[in-house]
């Protein structure tokens, strides 16, 4: 296989006064609903793990099993599903409430305890001197979607496993919507299996996510994420704050690693990007330029600068350089 980083190129920069200080590459793909590539950087046929950026394609079998039908799951619900949240008191609520509703507890989760990213909520558990539980889990939202498809076909509780129907039912919609057999699979941070596809196949599937029709379980997906960008992220995070910017014109997911991509509803378009050094900071910032130059972001809003055109602050609130996006994206 080859290495990730081999074709990659620059996609941003951090400059300190007259000096480019560090460089960030990676790869990053376009696709449009028929599957071709209409602009690229790098290598489209890199493999990587798109990490929690494949939420949306796990997700799939929870709407086309029925699962979602029968237990009557909401926008709210599948925008969860599809989330890598803070952890803050909307979510933790939400996912608790959908717990209730299955009939499933903290316990049935197989992610790990996770420290709420919410600052508020973590500094007053701290204060309390109460753990972490697994609803705090940033996957959680989409832990409850596995524990709802798994009660919903009978399956164990050990969803997390490779054989389980759970993961085979996502491994069989991952390369159905990636049209890509998948090379592998790491295990990801919330103990779920991870599969691998190149750069160009999950462009392709978001492309196919873009122009799914609204009552498809694509657009359903595509739609809840939209339309919920506050239950997707959270505030402060890029995914939240640029969908909010962009007007629900599009859905945009990170994954760790440096992973994320876009789903752009009106012009049936899907973005895959990936940088190479894992930096989030740097594909926040590509991302945004992408979206840009796609038209689906206003180049001068506010929220679009602080990533495309970052000021760097040192301690003393002098700005000392900037994050922006490297020539190759303008």
């Amino acid at each position: 296989m080859t290495h990730p980083a081999h074709g990659a190129v620059t996609l941003a920069e951090v400059w300190r006064g007259p000096f480019l200080e560090s460089a960030h590459q990676g790869h990053a793909v376009v696709c449009d609903e028929t599957g071709q590539i209409v602009h690229a950087w790098g290598v489209p046929e890199a493999i990587v793990l798109p990490r929690s950026s494949s939420k949306m394609l796990q997700a799939l079998p929870l709407i086309e099993s029925g699962a979602a039908k029968a237990f009557d799951l909401n926008t709210e619900h599948l925008a969860l599903a599809c989330a890598s949240h803070q952890g803050a008191p909307i979510h933790v609520e939400k996912v608790g409430a959908w717990l209730d509703h299955i009939g499933r507890n903290d316990d049935d989760f197989c992610c790990g305890p996770q420290t709420s990213r919410d600052p508020d909520l973590r500094v007053a558990m701290i204060r309390a001197h109460e753990q972490p539980c697994r609803i705090h889990n940033n996957c959680s939202g989409k832990h409850a979607g596995f524990l709802t498809l798994a009660k919903h076909v009978g399956a164990g509780p050990n969803y997390v496993a490779l054989d389980h129907p759970v993961q085979t039912a996502c491994l069989e919609a991952f390369e159905r919507m990636t049209q890509d057999s998948s090379a592998g699979h790491g295990i990801d941070g919330c103990s779920a299996p991870n599969f691998a596809c190149t750069m160009h196949g999950m462009a392709r599937a978001m492309a196919t996510y873009a122009a799914a029709s609204d009552d498809s379980p694509q657009g359903q997906l595509r739609n809840a994420m939209a339309l919920h960008p506050d239950l997707v992220a959270g505030e402060g995070r890029a995914c939240t704050r640029l969908m909010r910017a962009a007007g629900g014109k599009v859905a945009i997911k990170t994954g760790a690693e440096g992973y994320f991509i876009a789903i752009l509803r009106e012009q049936k378009l899907g973005v895959a990007l990936k940088i190479t050094d894992g930096a989030t900071r740097a594909s926040e910032c590509a991302m945004a330029q992408i979206l840009v130059k796609l038209g689906v972001l206003d180049p001068n809003h506010p929220e679009v600068l602080a990533y495309t055109n970052g000021v760097i602050k040192n301690w003393d609130g002098l700005e000392t350089g900037y994050l922006r996006a490297a020539p190759a994206l303008l």
